[in-house]
């Protein structure tokens, strides 16, 4: 089982990137649970066409004890199995407290075993990389963290902190940085500034994505760019970086 945490800073199409990524993964056969590590609990929603989700925090607060692995889990497009932690009501209480309580839920139910799983994405919000959003980082959760960033200063900025933390975190035994992600905002510089970012944390860029009116026009939709326009150049560019984030793994013998 490969457990990949996907990490950037808020808009920057993290959580649209890592559902299609979930789906191309699906489409070879390969058993996907996609985690939504964010508050607003709106990760896997592409991957659900809008379908009501309860989260496990929610949950949780509901049932104690009683929370069972069926509660916390729906399946979605290409049998992607989708969870989202969920998060206090704004301004009342530690949001990364909702990925503590679901990291802990899904791996005190037994989900990675039950669902057989082949890969687990992790969608991180990472605006901020302390507490709870670290979590994913730890060991025995992720075995890898990507980073997801266009040109544009502050999403360099939050990678920037991000990879910063991964590295600080890998002397605690943490999971390591497997690369970048770029997807294209159309900025000055945009490829080089990224490239230089990856450089700066002795990582690679491992995929690019174009910035297309498509994957707007399927959210419109509430769907996937995988399922709304599987053969576009734009599902092209995800099936190769789905490949690319499995070679990643196959290259340290995670699969």
């Amino acid at each position: 089982m490969i457990k990949i945490a996907v990490y950037g800073k808020g808009g920057i199409g993290k959580s649209t990137t890592v559902s299609n990524v979930a789906a191309a993964l699906a489409e070879k056969g390969l058993t996907v649970m996609q985690i939504g590590c964010d508050p607003k609990a709106d990760s896997t929603i592409q991957l659900r066409h809008g379908k009501e989700m309860r989260t496990v925090l929610d949950l949780y607060n509901e049932k104690k004890q009683n929370l069972k692995l069926k509660d916390m889990t729906m399946v979605g497009y290409q049998g992607v199995i989708c969870v989202e932690a969920g998060g206090p009501t704004p301004g009342l209480g530690c949001a990364g407290r909702g990925i503590i309580t679901a990291l802990e839920k899904l791996k005190e139910t037994g989900a990675y075993e039950t669902y057989k799983l082949d890969i687990v994405l992790y969608d991180v919000l990472g605006d901020v990389v302390c507490g709870g959003f670290s979590m994913p980082m730890r060991k025995g959760y992720a075995d890898k963290v990507l980073i997801i960033t266009s040109g544009e200063n502050m999403a360099i900025h939050a990678g920037a902190n991000i990879a910063m933390a991964v590295q600080n975190f890998r002397n605690r035994g943490y999971a390591a940085l497997g690369g970048i992600i770029l997807n294209r905002r159309n900025v000055k510089r945009e490829e080089e500034k990224v490239q230089e970012l990856a450089e700066d944390f002795e990582t690679k860029v491992i995929g690019k994505l174009t910035h297309s009116d498509l994957v707007t026009d399927a959210e419109e939709q509430g769907k996937t760019l995988m399922e709304c326009y599987p053969e576009s150049e734009m599902a092209t560019e995800y099936r190769i970086l789905a490949e690319q984030i499995l070679n990643l793994c196959r290259e340290d013998g995670l699969c």
